[in-house]
């Protein structure tokens, strides 16, 4: 008999329900919660996809000191005993944890009160300080608070929504469908969105405003201009629960309109029609996520926005207010806990005296932080100077996504106590870890966590801990008992975690903090196990409800009142002709972070199989680099090697490359370490959208792309780039260098048997190359060689790693690399949760499928999570154009 769990997606922090299924062979598999009021039943590719996502390859199962496996009782012991020695003899600074929107709140809770109660330290860091940070800080400046003021249903109920700095149709999918079946329904609903790219949420954009990189303070003080001098302010809501308001206009008004034409690099047509969209229409939501964070202005940027809405009162009312999008599953159940450096758990400041003290005296704890820790960017600079001495890294991988990052591996592998916590034993971090400690992943943990609308839901475990695994809570428990503090961290169960973290919130409250779920402070084990989402506040004595901020004031600075933010537009002239263009970094629809999770899923890989470089086709022709070719990024920190797709998406002068790829999927795409560890100087956020570089054309010898049913070891070229398919591997490859023997080459590289001889050919005029290995009627691996970037049906090739070649005629047509007339070659992968392909899409349009619509009903493209609904309207209309000429 199969068994169902609900629990809660581990990606974005849309947090999306869903409903795990494990039959009676044990084979999991996924769909959506249709009871869950983030998603209602929809999920994206990679929450379709996590089943794929969640087998033992590559585990860490065991604890490991020194690469040599030690048992639970010999690795706690050495963790808590140089934890101690270092703080008895360089003091609590000198010991940091850095851990990650991917642990639950429970974990987070243990690992901040360890840390700022008992370490006595606030070197407690989060990757979340590089995708919100930002907000937080605009949030405590205007709210006192990091107060989410609305919901999402908010953004099906505006009127006009703002989309900055967010391409949500590819990060935060569930809810490009909310909206986007909004619109549908609602067509007089309007959405701007606010890119330098013309991105896939621009498909159902009213207005797109290509913005140069960084002018969003200029846009939003241009606006918060115009509303006052045209009289669209609400002078009742600023006199009655705002102050600053003066030196805020004084700030905005020193600004001219050709000034901000001039920082925005936008038309003025299209300028004066979002300033006049925003101020005759009431109900407005403006969304905003990395785009405006992850600046060195960022949390100018969040209050630019916050600005206007405090001016027009537009905040905490139905379809109204500004919104942040946050990027990772729990990075606001880790604000809620203080998983910042700079902040306090239950939202309390640590730069108070008297939250310093309530939190003390409710932990009973023998010391607590008496200032903000190093945070993130800081932290590295700490480890790498010898400041810090000892370092625990929790779920997260920094050499990846840490700007720049090979300094921050430098740092790391010169640091004298590394602890990792992790699910794989091998990533760009775990390699230069002291002690390896196995963690528990999705679908093996239990806890919460809180997704963008303040909603906190249950992940529950449906699979056994395999190995030797453990909760990252348990951990750091057993560690701080280790460490002599046993009846602090006497927890038994995550339930009981999650009362105290409840109590904590709840604990002199009465409502003079936003966080409170003080209800839930007596829960029990069946209590927490059968808990349904809810958003907090939650007070004690108070029912669940849905709850909006701020629409009569109350905030939560002392005087209860917001603040207006007097800002100035940051300059944003280059100073380095060397490094002329602007780099902006970021997520694509499919992958997940540092792809250590979705990079196991041959399905995510199959839509972008390599790291790339959108280009815009004028800065292409400059660097004399064609579709396809390659293209070498440098920064004075770093340089990488990526695939060129040139396309008029991209602006003039700037450059988009994916954050995703590691060492692991590619010789050298770590994009983070090219980018500067530039800070915002009030978040710590790093700057990771305006990042200046040069490119160059990256000239190789030759080029290879193969297929194998072995994974490739040992690779050594100028350029390769791997990922999962149905039945083996993909590889791209260039060579300065070749080898000498193709053949010898393929046998070490893919492990071929001696005695099995290839089938192929070489043209030595033109250097094309082609060999296959079979093994009976099965293909084990095939090479694809030529002096340019090799023209080979992928997807068709792929497939022949699962196919029968008995028939000696499909083993000559895949020498050639393309099927035969009786064959159909499905294409690039469109739509990755159904594996359509583009040929696949073009031929239902030459059907008759002119629209979406039409062409879902065919082929079931676009009809589950809809990711991919714009580029099919894009394949659509060039295909309809083209037929026009």
């Amino acid at each position: 008999m199969s068994i169902e769990t609900k629990t809660t997606c581990p990606y974005c922090g849309v947090g999306c329900g869903v409903i795990a299924r494990v039959d009676d062979a044990g084979k999991v598999s996924v769909k959506g919660d249709p009871d869950h009021p983030a998603n209602f039943g929809r999920l994206c590719s990679k929450g379709s996809a996590l089943a794929e996502t969640i087998d033992l390859d590559g585990r860490l199962l065991h604890p490991e000191i020194a690469g040599q496996r030690a048992s639970w009782h010999e690795a706690l012991d050495l963790v808590a005993r140089r934890l101690s020695e270092t703080i008895a003899e360089h003091g609590p600074d000198s010991v940091a944890f850095y851990v990650s929107g991917q642990l639950l709140t429970e974990d987070y809770y243990v690992a901040n009160k360890l840390m700022k109660g008992f370490i006595g330290s606030g070197n407690i860091d989060t990757n979340s300080r590089l995708c919100m940070s930002s907000s937080v800080a605009g949030h405590r400046r205007a709210f006192g608070s990091d107060t989410v003021p609305g919901t999402y249903e908010d953004i099906e109920l505006a009127d006009l929504v703002i989309l900055t700095g967010s391409n949500l149709a590819w990060c935060h999918p569930v809810i490009y469908q909310r909206l986007a079946a909004a619109k549908a329904a609602r067509p007089t609903m309007k959405i701007v969105v606010i890119d330098p790219r013309r991105t896939m949420t621009c498909d159902i954009a009213d207005l797109h405003l290509a913005i140069r990189p960084d002018g969003d303070v200029a846009l939003f003080l241009g606006l918060f201009e115009h509303l006052i001098t045209s009289n669209t302010i609400d002078q009742n809501y600023i006199a009655e629960h705002t102050g600053g308001f003066a030196e805020a206009f004084a700030a905005a008004g020193a600004l001219s309109f050709n000034r901000v034409l001039e920082l925005t690099g936008l038309p003025a047509m299209q300028l004066r029609e979002f300033y006049r969209l925003f101020a005759q229409t009431e109900k407005v939501v403006t969304c905003y996520s990395q785009g405006v964070n992850q600046s060195s202005s960022g949390t100018d940027k969040v209050n630019a926005i916050i600005n206007c809405h405090l001016a027009t009162g537009r905040i905490g009312r139905p379809g109204i207010g500004p919104f942040s999008l946050t990027g990772q599953p729990n990075a606001m159940g880790g604000r809620e806990v203080g998983g910042l450096a700079n902040m306090l758990a239950a939202h309390m400041a640590i730069e108070s005296a008297l939250d310093r003290d309530r939190v003390q005296r409710f932990w009973q704890s023998p010391r607590i932080a008496g200032k903000p820790g190093l945070k993130a960017v800081d932290m590295f600079r700490a480890v790498a100077d010898g400041r810090i001495k000892a370092l625990w890294i929790m779920a997260t991988n920094p050499v990846v996504s840490m700007p720049d990052a090979d300094a921050v591996e430098a740092a790391i592998r010169a640091c004298p106590f590394v602890v990792v916590s992790d699910i794989l034993r091998e990533t760009d971090t775990t390699r230069h870890a002291h002690v390896l400690l196995p963690s528990l992943g999705w679908g093996e943990k239990d806890g919460t966590v809180t997704n963008s609308e303040r909603r906190i839901s249950r992940q529950r475990q449906f699979l056994a801990a395999p190995g030797e695994a453990r909760p990252d809570w348990w951990q750091m428990a057993e560690v701080g008992r280790r460490m002599g503090f046993s009846q602090a961290f006497s927890f038994r169960t995550n339930a009981e975690i999650f009362a105290e973290h409840a109590g904590l919130s709840g604990f002199e409250n009465e409502g003079s903090r936003d966080f409170d779920i003080g209800a839930y402070q007596a829960i029990a084990t069946e209590e927490y196990d059968a808990l349904t989402p809810f958003q907090w506040p939650q007070p004690a004595g108070a029912a669940p409800r849905i709850t909006r901020f701020f629409a009569d004031g109350g905030f939560y600075h002392s005087d209860r009142k917001a603040r207006f933010v007097a800002i100035e537009p940051p300059a944003t002239d280059r100073t380095d002709r060397r490094f002329p263009l602007t780099l902006n970094t970021g997520r694509v629809r499919d992958h997940w972070h540092t792809m250590t999770r979705t990079g196991k899923s041959a399905r995510l890989s199959g839509h972008i199989a390599e790291p790339f470089v959108e280009i815009h086709p004028r800065d292409a022709i400059e660097i004399g680099v064609a579709e396809a070719g390659l293209v070498e990024i440098e920064s004075p920190h770093g340089k990488v090697i990526v695939r060129a797709l040139v396309t008029e998406r991209q602006a003039r002068g700037s450059l988009f490359v994916p954050m995703h790829w590691n060492d692991s999927f590619a010789a050298k795409a770590r994009i983070d370490a090219v980018v500067a560890p530039l800070t915002d100087p009030i978040s710590g956020q790093p700057a990771s959208k305006n990042v200046a570089v040069c490119a160059r054309r990256f000239q190789a010898s030759h080029y290879c792309f193969t297929v194998s049913t072995a994974k490739p070891r040992d690779l050594e070229s100028a350029y390769w780039a791997l990922a999962k398919t149905d039945g083996g591997w993909r590889t791209e490859l260039a060579f300065d260098l070749v080898p000498d023997d193709w053949v010898s080459w393929c046998r070490m590289t893919f492990d071929i048997p001696v005695d099995l001889e290839p089938l192929g050919y070489a043209d030595q005029a033109s250097g094309d190359l082609r060999l296959a290995f079979f093994d009976g009627e099965r293909l084990l691996a095939a090479l694809f060689v030529a002096r340019q970037p090799v023209a080979v049906a992928r997807n068709w090739a792929i497939a022949q790693l699962s196919a029968s070649h008995g028939n000696l005629n499909k083993r000559f047509a895949l020498i050639a690399g393309r099927p035969g007339a009786d064959t159909i070659d499905a294409g690039a992968t469109v739509c990755s949760c159904f594996s359509v392909g583009v040929n696949q899409i073009i031929a239902a349009i030459r059907d008759g499928c002119h629209s979406v619509e039409a062409v879902g009903k065919k082929l079931n493209a676009g009809t589950n999570c809809g990711s991919c609904r714009a580029e099919i309207r894009t394949i659509i209309d060039s295909c309809l154009a083209a037929a026009a000429e």
